[in-house]
């Protein structure tokens, strides 16, 4: 499809989402309004855009006429210059609709249930759990997002065996959904005492948090058991049975939670990570009936698919996915890590269009 059309398109639809939000009972339908102003959002940006497309457009045209139309030599001479800035705009903004022509996914805007986890590596994995885990924390720091610990199982170094995160705030999704995955690290542990580079892994899985609504969770399929914290069979200093486990029996999903001494506290963040398991189940499958290219994006998302090393010694950090390498890795590790989050998201979107590259 031509990209003028495209666009037409997009405006004559943005008209059209312009009377629904002036539509009073709009508001009497919550998620057809919250759709909706997403859906307004989105076109006014690309309106936008398209206006100022017109306008390079036009003065191009116009450029052109004055050139062959006009006597006067600095007239001319004038004309080619504008010509030459609009022709040099115009590939560049052509790009950027292009880009923003692929829609953003309504996931973009959820909060999310951040898990880490240790893999290969024995204590210098759960080292790594903390310092991708603290990396994260940063980020949310930086932005202004809320965290909550909803689980962790800290080890006798000072590290992870699991962490599990909820973080909420603006565009949490949209940001870090390209994360999940294998994490490696190479570097001489704390922990070796003969100074031998080890490399470790960890792995980090991103889910979208889902709303009750979204998610229904029926009260039969759900096995609740209660025990004392410190683990299965209860063998803890506590006295009190506050620790939760779900066992959804439909998928075989099981849900521990006990970091709360409250049981009730507990229960509700079970089931908050439990509607997120079973939320990104649902999600994969639609993903898997989506073409070939659109889920080889940036990378399957699965657990065993190794995206990114961090190199201590090269001072390197490599996304694997996009042949993105940065040598700041300190900084890096503190959160700053905008460059390279962007770099995924703005392939995602390139491998996207053209997947779609027959309907533009």
């Amino acid at each position: 499809m031509d990209l003028l059309k495209k666009l037409d398109e997009c405006e004559k639809r943005f008209k059209e989402v312009s009377d629904l939000v002036m539509d009073p009972n709009l508001v009497k339908d919550p998620k057809k309004y919250k759709d909706t102003m997403r859906e307004h959002g989105y076109l006014t940006e690309v309106c936008a855009l398209y206006d100022e497309y017109k306008k390079v457009l036009q003065g191009i045209q116009d450029a052109k006429e004055m050139i062959t139309a006009e006597d006067d030599a600095e007239m001319k001479e004038m004309a080619r210059e504008e010509l030459k800035e609009l022709e040099e705009k115009q590939p560049k903004l052509e790009e950027e609709i292009k880009l923003k022509l692929v829609p953003p996914d309504p996931l973009d805007e959820k909060n999310i249930i951040l898990e880490i986890r240790s893999a290969a590596g024995g204590d210098e994995a759960s080292l790594f759990v903390r310092d991708l885990w603290e990396m994260y924390t940063h980020l949310a720091e930086r932005k202004g997002w809320k965290t909550e610990t909803m689980e962790a199982q800290e080890t006798e170094v000072g590290g992870f065996n699991k962490i599990v995160t909820s973080i909420s705030g603006k565009f949490v999704y949209g940001t870090l959904r390209w994360e999940s995955g294998v994490h490696r690290v190479q570097r001489v542990p704390a922990t070796e005492s003969q100074g031998r580079l080890q490399t470790s892994t960890a792995t980090v899985a991103v889910l979208p948090e889902a709303e009750e609504t979204e998610i229904e969770i029926k009260p039969g399929d759900v096995r609740v058991d209660v025990m004392r914290a410190g683990g299965p069979g209860g063998q803890c200093v506590n006295t009190t049975d506050s620790a939760v486990r779900l066992t959804h029996i439909p998928t075989g999903l099981v849900v521990i939670q006990q970091d709360e001494k409250s049981q009730i506290k507990n229960k509700e963040k079970a089931f908050r990570v439990l509607r997120a398991r079973l939320f990104d189940l649902e999600e994969s499958k639609k993903q898997e009936e989506r073409a070939a290219a659109r889920s080889s994006m940036v990378g399957s998302g699965a657990r065993s698919e190794k995206i990114r090393t961090y190199n201590f010694p090269q001072d390197r950090v490599t996304d694997h996915r996009i042949n993105y390498t940065a040598h700041n890795l300190p900084s890096f590790m503190m959160g700053n890590m905008d460059d390279m989050l962007d770099a995924l998201n703005v392939y995602a979107k390139e491998e996207q269009l053209k997947s779609d590259i027959t309907e533009l």
